[in-house]
């Protein structure tokens, strides 16, 4: 391989590094935001059946332990992927700072 497609190739796979790096940050604010919206979601569930009267209710209680449990489910889901995702972006930064090293000292031979 040349010189100058190595550096072609460093160059490449710093801008997928990149690419990648991006991602994951679009990722964590996709997590948070629905993580947000789902306690929201689950606040406003539990005050408006709070303050409905139990008559007409009766149809849809058979349903409020399974949404509950749903909404339970999917926050600890999210809650989980944020615990993990700084590990996989500072590896993913790391990378690109690889990248970015064998880049430069590529594009200048």
């Amino acid at each position: 391989m040349s010189g100058r497609d190595e550096a072609q190739a460093a160059y490449f796979a710093l801008l997928r590094a990149r690419e990648e790096l991006d991602l994951l940050n679009r990722h964590e604010e996709y997590l948070r935001a629905e993580l947000q919206r789902l306690r929201r979601t689950a606040a406003e569930e539990a005050a408006l059946r709070a303050a409905a009267p139990s008559g007409p209710r009766r149809p849809l209680r058979a349903s409020d332990e399974a949404l509950e449990d749903v909404l339970a489910r999917r926050v600890a889901l999210l809650e989980d992927e944020l615990t993990r995702l700084p590990t996989r972006t500072a590896a993913a930064a790391a990378y690109v700072e690889e990248c970015e090293r064998t880049s430069r000292l590529l594009g200048r031979g």
